[in-house]
């Protein structure tokens, strides 16, 4: 295949993704059924998220600096199902390189990644030798997992001796600076309730300024209020709000979601934890510190940082060049044809 047909063939998916309500609609529904975590609301969000980088500009202009190849190398992928269809740009990745690819899913998956490339087989035939499932990552050439710090200590004994990229646990953090207005704090909260907050790019810390009036944020997420109505969700805020309250632990609850000041980046579910702070420059030098474990930082406020930038309610939505953990896959691909 010639990296325009692959390209072809991925424009294709996208607008079978978009306009196949009946065969779409059926496997968002058996999704949810087998992961509740997979809502239908969250499902058709990734969805949209992925359709709207599958278009031939989007896709030619992405690959445009790298060489037209076809290559029977294959690269063993190991994905994650914390959010539906998370590992989706890895996929595309591989195979618009010209690379075969050796899927190794999530048990979470619930049967989203099969469902869309089976569709990706039936749309190019040509792809069905380039697209292979297994239980057992084996004869492959480089490998991508994606994992939590412990599975990625596991992952580098394994693979360290071939081209790899293998992530760890990642947080996505927001800066306020106390002059947002009520909408930007509204898309703040999709920032951290999309998925449930499951996503390495969901909001799970916040820096504040002192004397920060807690109650303005609290009031601009009551539109989220219906994620308690998830029985996964609800049971997650009614156990650490008890926690809190049995160990003494200061922290703030509007009824769906608690804000706790707390040092860490990465919060349970249902919790927000959040810093404050008198100068930005002392955010600016957290962040600098803590550069490996942030995916993605939420602001309106211009700030000196190396971490990617989104504004508030589009840290959801990456861009083709958007790389998880800021690692570029094309330039790891090319550089190992």
């Amino acid at each position: 295949m010639t990296q325009k047909q692959r390209i072809e063939a991925f424009v294709a998916l996208g607008d079978f993704l978009k306009n196949d309500h009946t065969s779409v609609d059926r496997a968002v529904e058996i999704a949810s059924i087998k992961n509740p975590w997979y809502t239908p609301e969250n499902t058709r969000k990734q969805l949209e998220a992925i359709v709207q980088n599958l278009t031939f500009d989007k896709l030619s202009h992405w690959l445009a600096p790298y060489p037209d190849v076809d290559t029977n190398k294959s690269v063993g992928l190991i994905l994650a199902g914390n959010i539906p269809l998370v590992g989706f740009h890895d996929i595309l990745a591989v195979l618009v390189s010209g690379y075969r690819a050796k899927i190794k899913l999530s048990s979470d998956d619930a049967g989203l990644t099969t469902f869309v490339l089976h569709a990706l087989q039936r749309i190019d035939p040509a792809l069905i030798d380039k697209i292979h499932i297994v239980e057992r990552l084996q004869d492959f050439d480089l490998v991508i997992a994606t994992g939590s710090d412990n599975s990625s200590r596991y992952f580098t004994y394994y693979f360290g001796n071939r081209p790899h990229i293998i992530r760890k646990n990642r947080n996505s953090v927001a800066l306020l600076n106390g002059n947002e207005s009520g909408s930007e704090l509204e898309a703040l909260g999709v920032d951290i309730f999309s998925y449930f907050g499951l996503g390495c790019r969901s909001v799970s810390k916040l820096y504040l300024p002192e004397n920060y009036e807690i109650s303005i944020f609290y009031e601009a997420l009551e539109k989220f209020k219906s994620v308690k109505d998830h029985h996964k969700y609800a049971n997650n805020y009614d156990y650490y709000k008890s926690i809190y309250l049995i160990n003494g632990e200061p922290h703030f609850d509007n009824g769906f979601v608690l804000l706790k000041a707390d040092s860490e980046l990465a919060s349970p579910l249902a919790t927000v934890f959040y810093e404050t702070y008198s100068h930005t420059k002392e955010v600016v030098e957290k962040l600098h510190d803590q550069t490996d474990k942030i995916q993605c930082l939420v602001s309106q406020s211009a700030i000196q940082t190396n971490i990617p930038t989104f504004s508030f309610g589009q840290s959801q939505c990456p861009a083709l060049t958007d790389y998880a953990d800021g690692i570029n896959t094309l330039d790891f691909l090319f550089a190992n044809i």
